[in-house]
């Protein structure tokens, strides 16, 4: 549609002209040069664009596409009206320029051996002259060297640095301070939402970090035992096949335990040498250690 308006006032333009050349030759030919002058105006101007500083253009082809290996800088540059087209993008780095509100607790009190020089200048109402202006330099000084996400994450470091720089300030108007803390450090709602919510994905994502790093340590401590139950197995074996004995020895640990079992049961239980698993009269047994041989 814009593309359409200027071809169409063109188009009257020229009309226009063809019109009044029959009436009169020179207004006609004025009128033409007039027209021609316009239309070679707007020939350059649709033809080139200017990349302003901090911004790259890449360039779009009706026919080609996007021309990937094309990235303009700042300058004036040219394009075929109609087939090309600038697709301009803002490069520069932009900070979080954030409102903050501080409150600040200063206990203070002047250099004893230095009041008639105190009196003659800031005078007695010093706290009221001098500490405010101080306070409001050194504040904006030293925020000055935090983003907004730092002074929430380095409140401490932040209160350091301010108390520091307020202590030598305070000596160049015989000043001493006892004490300067942050009381308060706020930022607007949508702000403190902001880094409310980040904090909270940075939390889950190490919770779930916790949860992979558990289940991998749970999965390694399943192989270890599964490899030592497996170790304990071949060793059992090894100890029957070399010493058939073995399954004796377990057989009486084992009758003791059921022996044991059943003494502290309150209960009188009767049960034979075969439910101990311990019968020693039986030949099946005494042989047992024969058999594996």
């Amino acid at each position: 549609m814009a593309n359409k308006e200027p071809n169409r006032l063109l188009q009257n333009l020229m009309d226009l002209a063809g019109r009044m050349s029959s009436g009169s030759k020179g207004a006609g030919l004025g009128l033409k040069l007039l027209i021609g002058a316009g239309a070679l105006a707007y020939g350059v101007k649709e033809a080139t664009y200017t990349v302003e500083g901090g911004q790259r253009a890449v360039v779009f082809n009706r026919i080609g596409g996007m021309q990937m290996d094309t990235v303009l800088s700042e300058g004036l540059h040219f394009r075929i009206p109609w087939f090309q087209y600038p697709i301009i993008y803002d490069i520069r780095l932009w900070s979080d320029l954030q409102m903050v509100n501080i409150a600040l607790r200063v206990l203070s009190r002047p250099v004893a051996s230095n009041l008639p020089v105190m009196y003659q200048h800031p005078g007695k109402d010093y706290d009221e002259r001098v500490l405010p202006s101080i306070v409001n330099e050194v504040l904006k000084s030293v925020v000055a060297k935090f983003n907004a996400s730092q002074l929430i994450t380095q409140r401490a470091q932040v209160s350091l640095l301010i108390r520091r720089e307020l202590f030598e300030r305070a000596k160049d108007f015989n000043i001493i301070l006892d004490d300067v803390a942050i009381t308060e450090l706020s930022f607007s709602k949508e702000y403190t939402a902001a880094v409310e919510a980040k904090q909270v994905a940075q939390q889950e994502a190490q919770r779930a970090q916790f949860f992979v790093e558990k289940a991998k340590q749970e999965q390694r401590q399943k192989i270890i035992q599964a490899e030592g139950e497996a170790q304990a197995a071949k060793m059992l074996g090894e100890a029957v096949t070399k010493n058939p004995g073995y399954l004796k020895l377990r057989r009486i640990r084992a009758a003791q335990n059921i022996a044991k079992t059943v003494a502290a049961s309150q209960n009188r239980v009767y049960l034979s040498a075969d439910s101990l698993v311990l019968n020693l009269q039986d030949d099946s047994f005494n042989k047992l250690s024969l058999g594996k041989k």
